[in-house]
């Protein structure tokens, strides 16, 4: 008997959807930092056994009050997880607060499928403190079970796994064996230079940034070791932002490079040589036709 279905993770920007989607995995496919809106596209994560195939999926976190287009995008990935799964998991953690008309609270009560609630970061509270935010959250919604959980210790992720499995239906492999994801190469290495922007840079930098692979191009080096030549263009939204990004005598880029460089060798497992540029795209951010070439419209 083969188990199989698809498993979407969604809840508020930084509670942890993307942590908890790499434990699993044991892989990084999503970019984690301690920064709201951290992740701005879906993405897929496969996870593969002989007995079961799990497709998970995690979006941008739900952004309450959307100051540009692009964040009404990210808003559209996160609601359509709402209609295309076999199982909803939704993320919270020990700080989020929810008044009892939240929108979320009320799109949570009409959910068809099964749902299970998740309470990450328990590991930052005491026993107490869980015990009473699972009587509360029973309250707001239909849930079929509440687990508590710390993603990023890993902690009850196998539980999580095994109750999947009492709820997925027999079915085929959707994906070949060895997929881990729906995303391509290409798609990673622009999420983990953006990784180190958000990281580095503070302020609207980050947010303001979109980042673009022109190459990628794998070849061997002159002793004949493995290599992969990246370009990578950075688009910015204002003039004043590039030499922001750029730093004294081009410091920060220098910076952004290396520790991007290192970042993508180790993901690669294989040498790499990264170029950096940076342009400017005036309030890309609010052009459908740059969002539509950024990706934001698949």
């Amino acid at each position: 008997m083969h188990k199989s279905g698809f498993v979407n993770i969604i809840g508020r920007p930084n509670v942890g959807k993307s942590t908890l989607m790499n434990a699993i995995l044991g892989d990084r496919l999503s970019i984690i930092t301690n920064k709201p809106q951290t992740t701005r596209h879906r993405i897929f994560g496969i996870l593969n056994t002989e007995s079961y195939q799990i497709v998970f999926s995690d979006t941008p976190g739900m952004i309450r009050d959307p100051k540009y287009k692009m964040q009404e995008k990210m808003n559209v990935y996160a609601n359509s997880t709402f209609e295309d799964a076999d199982i909803m998991l939704f993320v919270t953690d020990m700080q989020e607060q929810y008044g009892e008309e939240d929108p979320i609270l009320e799109r949570l009560k009409n959910v068809k499928m099964p749902l299970i609630l998740l309470l990450n970061k328990i590991d930052t509270v005491k026993q107490d403190v869980v015990v009473k935010h699972i009587e509360d959250w029973k309250k707001r919604a239909d849930f079929l079970d509440i687990i508590p959980i710390s993603a990023l210790n890993k902690f009850n992720t196998d539980a999580l796994i095994e109750k999947l499995l009492t709820i997925l239906p027999e079915g085929p492999k959707y994906y070949p064996d060895d997929q881990l994801t729906d995303r391509s190469e290409r798609f990673f290495t622009s999420e983990m230079i953006r990784e180190k922007i958000l990281l580095l840079y503070s302020e609207e930098i980050p947010y303001s940034c979109e980042v673009v692979i022109d190459s990628f191009k794998e070849g061997k080096t002159n002793l004949g070791k493995d290599i992969i030549r990246i370009g990578a263009t950075i688009f910015v939204a204002r003039k004043t932002q590039k030499p922001i990004m750029l730093g004294k005598d081009g410091s920060m880029i220098k910076k952004l490079g290396t520790e991007a460089r290192k970042e993508l060798e180790k993901f690669f497992d294989s040498a790499v040589f990264l170029e950096l540029f940076i342009k400017v795209k005036e309030n890309w951010r609010d052009d459908d036709r740059l969002l539509d070439y950024f990706g934001y419209n698949q």
